[in-house]
C-alpha cells in the first residue's frame, strides 16, 4: 500500500498549482478474469470506493491470477503485500480444518443459511475473530457465486440414476464425497480437459456452477443437467488488516460501506444469471431434471461423520449449528 502526499508546486512565476492524485493507491487481486461476474462485482466495488472517498482511494484490479492463485493471495493479505482478493468461507479450511463445513454437500442449502452460518453462529463468529487476530485479515462481505450442479450423457431423475456415473470432479474432498457417497465414480481431472473427456464419453459428467458450464459450452457435449444444488459457493470480500488500519476512520467506512453494497450486487449478478441460464441450456437441447434431493443428503452422513472425527467438537457444533438454521 502506497501513501502519496499531495504535492504542491510554485511554478517561476509565482503561479502555484496542486498536482492532485489518490491519496491511497490499493490492489486487488483476483482468481477470476476480466469477463467474469467476479471481475464485474470487483469494478463495482472500486468505483464505490473511489466515488465516496472523492477520489482519495484508488483500486487497481488484476485479475486472472496475475498475483497468484486464491491461497497465495490470501497469504499475501496476511503479509500486507496486498490490499484485497477475494476467497470461500470454506477456503479457510486451509487454516482451521472446521471451516470445510461451508462445502459440506448439502451442508448450505441457500445462500440466506451460508451468510447466517458465517455470521450469525458462535462457529462463524469465532472463524471470523480467528481470521483477523491470526491471518491478519478482515472479512468484510459476503456474496453468493453460484450453486454446483451436475451434467451428464443421461438423465439423473433420482440419486439411484447416480449409480456408476464416470463423474469428472476437481481433486477437492469435498466434490469427491458428493460423487462418492451419491453413487457415482469420482474421476479427478485437470478443467482445460473435461470438454474433450466428455466429448469422447471419457466421463459421463462433470459438476459445476451454471455460469461455469455455459463458460466452458459443455451443453455441446452434454444432453442432461440435473440441478442437484450440492455445493454453494459464496465469494468473502477480503481485505489486509495492514491496509485498513492505515486509513482514517472515515476512509474505513467508506471500504467497508462499499464492500456490502458490491457484494449485494456481486450476489444479484449470481442469482439474476442462473434464472436466465436455465432457460438458456433449454434452448440449446438440454433436458433439465430436478431429483429429490433428500435422499443426496441423507447419503452424505458418513462424509459429515468423517469431518466431525477430523475435526472434533468444534466440527459438531458448526454442523448443529447450522442445521438447525434450516429448521
Amino acid at each position: 500500500m502506497k501513501f502519496k502526499k499531495l504535492l504542491l508546486a510554485t511554478l517561476c512565476m509565482g503561479i502555484s498549482a496542486a498536482a492532485f492524485s489518490a491519496e491511497y493507491d490499493l490492489k486487488m487481486g483476483l482468481v477470476a478474469g476480466p469477463t467474469s461476474n467476479e471481475y464485474k462485482a470487483a469494478e463495482f466495488f472500486a468505483k464505490e470506493v473511489k466515488a465516496n472517498s472523492n477520489g482519495k482511494i484508488e483500486i487497481s484490479l488484476y485479475p486472472s491470477a496475475q498475483l497468484g492463485d486464491d491461497r497465495s493471495m490470501i497469504k499475501q493479505l496476511g503479509d500486507g503485500a496486498l490490499d484485497f482478493t477475494f476467497g470461500e468461507s470454506a477456503r479457510f479450511q486451509l487454516f482451521y480444518p472446521s471451516a470445510e463445513v461451508f462445502a459440506l454437500p448439502y451442508m448450505i442449502p441457500n445462500f440466506k443459511v451460508a451468510k447466517e452460518a458465517l455470521f450469525d453462529t458462535k462457529f462463524g463468529q469465532s472463524l471470523i475473530q480467528k481470521v483477523n487476530k491470526d491471518l491478519g485479515i478482515t472479512i468484510l462481505a459476503d456474496a453468493y457465486n453460484g450453486t454446483r450442479q451436475t451434467t451428464s450423457n443421461r438423465a439423473i431423475n433420482s440419486i439411484k440414476d447416480m449409480k456408476g456415473l464416470k463423474l469428472r470432479v476437481p481433486n477437492a474432498a469435498t466434490n469427491l464425497a458428493y460423487a462418492k457417497y451419491s453413487g457415482a465414480s469420482p474421476t479427478p481431472m485437470a478443467f482445460s480437459e473435461v470438454y474433450l473427456a466428455l466429448q469422447t464419453n471419457s466421463v459421463d459428467g462433470q459438476e459445476n456452477p451454471l455460469s461455469a458450464i455455459q463458460a466452458q459450452k459443455f451443453e455441446e457435449v452434454q444432453k442432461y443437467l440435473a440441478l442437484t444444488n450440492h455445493i454453494l459457493n459464496d465469494q468473502l470480500y477480503l481485505v489486509s488488516n495492514a491496509t485498513l488500519e492505515e486509513l482514517p476512520p472515515d476512509l474505513q467506512k467508506v471500504v467497508k460501506d462499499a464492500a456490502i453494497k458490491a457484494a449485494d450486487y456481486h450476489t444479484k449478478l449470481f442469482e439474476d444469471g442462473e434464472k436466465n441460464l436455465i432457460s438458456y441450456f433449454e434452448q440449446k437441447g438440454m433436458t433439465v431434471t430436478k431429483p429429490d434431493l433428500a435422499p443426496f443428503k441423507a447419503a452424505m452422513k458418513p462424509y459429515y461423520d468423517e469431518y466431525i472425527k477430523k475435526s472434533g467438537k468444534e466440527g459438531e457444533e458448526a454442523i448443529n449449528e447450522i442445521n438447525a438454521l434450516t429448521k
